[in-house]
């Protein structure tokens, strides 16, 4: 017997997915420390999205699933990053309860399809079967394996030369929601490591978002300086994300200490 309380477990229809196709303004911060206390408390605050990172950040499938937990009563929509673009990785991110993919380092649109394929049950993928699994509450969703195609949302990262050369292609995936640059690496690849600002990183980003938005496809950007984001947004680039839990504890942690310390004074003695 179906339990009706599973559906609001699952959040079907995927709200993030049907707000990112229909290109709505999504502001998402990064999450890097793997704790689901740090998790929980950005979850209060109302982003639209939270990046889970698998990719540069300390987590696995078992890290993800107690942060996946202290987002369930949250109203932003929690994305995985995996490593890499990796079936089985994907696969058990999925089964873990990730809908929201953010797949990084996507060259081509072979890679893209790959992705889309990882996320996607036969005979529309090759996503490997588990009967009961958190993803479905353990067996207690009904018609799970006929409805949670449509429930997958998948974004790919434009982060090299390649990349960019195929945006267009790329966008053209069918289930490729979201065109995302890795404003960095992007910038590594063009010879301007750390200097994503530069004239020739910047023109790479206009082209990624426009092969984007001729596909009728979003595009996004991670964009920690508030002047960027804001450039970002007024450009047309509509997923941005604009912090990550652990910038937000260095700067705050920083600017704290530095309240109580004059012109570089020595750290205050301890007073007993």
């Amino acid at each position: 017997m179906d339990n009706p309380g599973a559906n609001a477990h699952i959040h079907f229809p995927n709200r993030f997915r049907q707000r990112l196709l229909a290109g709505d303004t999504l502001i998402g911060c990064w999450l890097s420390l793997g704790s689901p206390i740090t998790t929980e408390v950005l979850g209060i605050a109302g982003f639209d999205w939270l990046l889970l990172d698998c990719e540069h950040a300390p987590n696995d499938v078992l890290a993800l699933i107690p942060q996946l937990m202290a987002l369930k009563d949250s109203p932003s929509a929690p994305i995985a990053r995996p490593s890499w673009n990796d079936t089985v990785e994907i696969k058990r991110l999925l089964d873990a309860g990730v809908h929201n993919f953010l797949i990084p380092f996507v060259e081509s649109a072979e890679q893209a399809r790959a992705a889309v394929a990882a996320t996607r049950y036969p005979p529309q993928g090759v996503r490997g079967v588990s009967v009961s699994q958190r993803s479905n509450r353990y067996g207690d969703v009904k018609d799970y394996f006929k409805r949670v195609n449509d429930q997958i949302s998948v974004l790919v990262q434009i982060e090299s030369r390649a990349g960019v050369a195929a945006a267009a292609q790329i966008a053209a995936v069918d289930n490729v929601d979201c065109l995302f640059v890795g404003p960095s690496d992007l910038a590594a690849a063009y010879g301007h490591l750390g200097n994503p600002g530069h004239p020739e990183v910047q023109d790479a980003i206009a082209q990624v978002q426009a092969a984007a938005k001729a596909a009728g496809k979003s595009s996004g950007i991670l964009a920690p300086a508030e002047a960027d984001a804001r450039r970002y947004l007024a450009q047309g680039i509509n997923f941005v994300g604009v912090g990550s839990d652990l910038g937000v504890l260095r700067m705050a942690s920083q600017a704290l200490i530095d309240k109580y310390r004059a012109n570089n004074a020595a750290p205050l003695a301890p007073q007993y």
